[in-house]
């Protein structure tokens, strides 16, 4: 048996599959979203169910759409007819999905969840169905074959649920106008909460780690300054903290065999001018664009004014983890 072979021939079907749930969309679609939208305007959610595989790819599709703002769970069937029904509440949306259509778990829950007062959408390959005629919105998850070679375990057909899943989740998050930052309120942990809520501000130097000189003064007493605050710049700033430029240990060495000496000049005739810079109220991904970009260790901080307020130094950014 050629290995290789057989598994590009399965993940062919699978794409074969998903073109075809693609080909598929219809009208049925936007009416599918605009229901699921009303109800969670209402304050309602969405309720997965399935049986077997199907119960599997639900809690996936639910955990999706939680992440991205639209609340959802999932309720086994056989156990909503054992006290769990208490989780679909009137102003609910149920996503029911089964194949066939014809899962008798399914079909003995709709009409109880009928007199609950919750809507019901459905994800199945046949739309003859008991299970699609009895919902508010059928959606076709009909795939030509499955990868598997009796044609029996759900594998092209499960993958095209998830990916309708998917789908429907990054629908409501465009139709809602979901954003970044909300993004960001549901994953505050891991690399994803600290690139999408970690600030300039919460990663910079500030004053006593801050080496700040004023126009005129000497190289050598710039450089002291910055051993001071075992800094690799020091920033150049009127009598206002307004930024005037900014000094760097490259500056010194691109400077080192010039004819001025370093221990007798000024800052200006060594200092960078209009160096790039980053606000405080920026994201923290923000300045480490900056720094690849621009080929820089060391960016100041200013606030709306041009005053500066911080440094931000590279090698803090790996302890931080601010990749």
């Amino acid at each position: 048996m050629d290995y290789l072979k057989r598994a590009q021939e399965v993940i062919e079907i699978e794409m074969e599959g998903l073109r075809q749930v693609s080909r598929n969309l219809d009208g049925h679609w936007a009416s599918a979203v605009e229901l699921v939208l009303r109800r969670i305007e209402a304050g309602g959610k969405i309720v997965i169910t399935g049986i077997g595989k199907n119960l599997h790819v639900g809690q996936k599709i639910a955990a999706t759409l939680t992440s991205t703002g639209a609340t959802a769970v999932t309720l086994h069937p056989a156990e909503a007819m054992h006290g769990d029904l208490g989780v679909l509440g009137p102003n609910d949306v149920l996503l029911a999905i089964s194949y066939s259509g014809e899962t008798d778990e399914l079909l003995h829950l709709l009409p109880v969840a009928r007199r609950i007062g919750a809507a019901i959408l459905c994800f199945t390959a046949d739309a003859g169905s008991q299970l699609a005629r009895r919902s508010d919105v059928a959606l076709s998850i009909a795939v030509p074959r499955e990868a598997c070679p009796f044609n029996m375990a759900p594998t092209a057909s499960t993958t095209a649920t998830l990916a309708l899943g998917d789908a429907l989740a990054m629908v409501l998050l465009d139709a809602r106008g979901f954003r970044q930052e909300d993004y960001a309120k549901l994953h505050p942990g891991g690399a994803i909460g600290r690139s999408l809520l970690l600030r300039v501000e919460d990663i910079m130097r500030t004053s006593d780690r801050l080496p700040i000189v004023l126009p005129g003064t000497p190289v050598r007493e710039a450089v002291e300054a910055m051993t001071r605050k075992k800094s690799g710049a020091v920033a150049i700033v009127d009598e206002n903290d307004r930024l005037l430029g900014i000094l760097t240990d490259g500056d010194l060495r691109r400077h080192l065999f010039n004819e001025v000496s370093p221990a007798a000049a000024t800052i200006e005739q060594f200092m960078t001018p209009d160096p790039v810079t980053v606000r405080h109220g920026d994201l923290a991904v923000e300045a480490l664009k900056l720094f690849e970009e621009h080929n820089i260790d060391d960016l100041l901080v200013i606030d709306e004014h041009r005053k500066v307020v911080g440094i931000v130094d590279i090698q803090d950014l790996p302890k931080l983890k601010v990749f």
